[in-house]
């Protein structure tokens, strides 16, 4: 299968090899994992805390690990969140995505094509959902998003396609080299 990936964070170069699985994750990973404890404190003491200010990574950590706790039980064949790469389609889904990184301000490098030998799961990123205090709504709101089911008609879906397994750069797309520190 081929694929589009807008190149965040650092480079990659035509020929690199990238590998997501059970024992190679991605950022998502990382920064879940830094606020386990204060998860597992936010669901043994809600009345400690408020949804509507919780820190951002933190209520992605509680969303994140509700999502991989659904995947795991009810969809294992699908790539986890947390260790896949974040891929395209179509190169104008992927442009899309780069002009808006670029813009957001974060470091966009390019958009490369990929040929991956893997799974996929093509999710709708609109039903990401914002992390409450209750961890079996969470669990819910999770359920919705791995059975993908179609959108209101005034709801468009926003494709997410998840891959994991091997990953090879195969071709430099387009530069963007936007909100780069050298």
């Amino acid at each position: 299968m081929y694929a589009y990936h807008v190149v965040t964070d650092r480079p990659l170069k035509v020929g690199q090899q990238l590998i997501f699985d059970e024992a190679h994750h991605n950022g998502v990973y990382q920064r879940v994992c830094e606020k386990i404890n204060l998860v597992k404190d936010i669901y043994s003491n809600p009345a400690k805390y408020s949804a509507e200010i919780l820190e951002h990574h933190t209520s992605v950590a509680m969303r994140e690990l509700a999502l991989e706790e659904v995947r795991r039980k009810k969809y294992p064949a699908y790539p986890s969140r947390m260790s896949c790469l974040y891929v395209s389609g179509k190169f104008e889904e992927a442009d899309n995505w780069g002009k808006y990184f670029a813009k957001i301000g974060r470091p966009t490098y390019s958009i490369v094509k990929l040929e991956i030998d893997g799974n996929c799961f093509c999710g709708d990123a609109t039903k990401c959902f914002d992390a409450q205090l209750d961890e079996q709504e969470n669990l819910r709101l999770a359920e919705i998003y791995w059975k993908n089911e179609s959108n209101d008609a005034d709801d468009p879906p926003i494709i997410e396609m998840l891959v994991d397994g091997h990953i090879k750069v195969v071709e430099m797309i387009k530069e963007i080299n936007a909100n780069i520190i050298s």
